[in-house]
C-alpha cells in the first residue's frame, strides 16, 4: 500500500487574522482517516481567543465575538488537548495533513508558548510530526500551471469536494483529499518516496518556492517577504 492510500491525519485552523506571531485561533480541528475511502474521525475545538474577532475575519470564518464568547473554550486547555492529538499521530506514525503548513503549525506553536509556556516540538517529544503540504506539494510537482492555489483552487483542480470552506473540520479534510489526490496523480514521482523522505524534500522544494517568490516580489517593487522555513517558522523572542 502507498503512503497515499493508508493512514493520514490532517489539521486546520481558523484564527483572527494572518500574522501568526500576534493573532489567535479561534477554531480547529483534526481529522483522522485510516484509509483512503474510510469513514474519517473528526476532533473540533471552539475557542474564546480573548480577544476581539476583526470583522474581517468573521466575514470568511463566519466566527463572531458573542459567538466564541458563548461557546468557546478558553485557549490554554484547548491548546493542550490540540498538542497532544497531533503528538499522538506522530507518535503512531501517521502522516499530517496541513494546507500551508507554516501558517497553522507556527499559529499553534505561538499559541502554546502564550498559554501553556510550551511549544509544539517540546509537546512532540522524541516524534516530531511528518508533514504533507498539498500547497508546497502541487507547486512542486505541477509547477508550471498557471493560476492559483488556494485550497478551493486545489480542489477544483483534483477533484475533491469541498463543502463549507473555511470551516476548520471542513478544511482539513478537503487538504486530506487533496494530498490523496496529488498522490495518485503523481504516484510515478511520489510512491516510493516514504513520508519522512517527502517531508525533508518538501522543506527544501518551499524554501526554494519562497527564494522564486521572494525574487518577483522584488521585481515588482513590493517589500513583502517569504519565511523559507517549512513546516514551523522559527520563534521569535516575544510573543504578544
Amino acid at each position: 500500500m502507498c503512503w497515499f492510500e493508508g493512514p493520514l491525519a490532517a489539521f486546520d485552523t481558523e484564527t483572527t487574522g494572518v500574522d501568526v506571531e500576534r493573532d489567535r485561533i479561534v477554531s480547529a480541528a483534526v481529522v483522522v482517516q485510516t484509509s483512503e475511502g474510510a469513514q474519517p474521525l473528526v476532533t473540533r475545538w471552539l475557542v474564546n481567543p480573548g480577544i476581539p474577532v476583526p470583522p474581517e475575519a468573521t466575514a470568511v470564518h463566519g466566527l463572531t465575538d458573542p459567538h466564541l464568547q458563548q461557546n468557546g473554550r478558553w485557549p490554554a486547555p484547548v491548546m493542550e488537548e490540540v498538542a497532544r492529538a497531533l503528538a499522538g499521530q506522530a507518535a503512531h506514525g501517521i502522516p499530517l495533513v496541513v494546507m500551508n503548513a507554516p501558517f497553522d503549525l507556527t499559529l499553534l506553536d505561538r499559541e502554546l508558548r502564550r498559554h501553556r509556556a510550551s511549544s509544539l516540538a517540546e509537546y512532540l517529544g522524541p516524534a516530531p510530526l511528518c508533514v504533507l503540504d498539498p500547497w508546497v506539494l502541487d507547486k512542486h510537482l505541477d509547477r508550471y500551471r498557471k493560476g492559483r492555489r488556494t485550497l478551493t483552487d486545489l480542489c477544483a483542480q483534483y477533484g475533491v469536494e469541498l463543502a463549507g470552506a473555511h470551516e476548520a473540520a471542513a478544511d482539513a479534510l478537503a487538504s486530506l483529499g487533496v494530498v490523496r489526490a496529488v498522490g495518485r496523480r503523481f504516484a510515478s514521482r511520489l510512491e516510493r518516496l516514504t513520508p519522512v523522505e517527502l517531508h525533508a524534500r518538501q522543506a527544501v522544494w518551499h524554501a526554494a518556492q519562497a527564494r522564486g517568490l521572494q525574487a518577483w516580489f522584488a521585481r515588482n517593487g513590493s517589500e513583502e517577504s517569504c519565511d523559507p522555513a517549512w513546516p514551523l517558522r522559527p520563534a521569535v523572542r516575544t510573543a504578544a
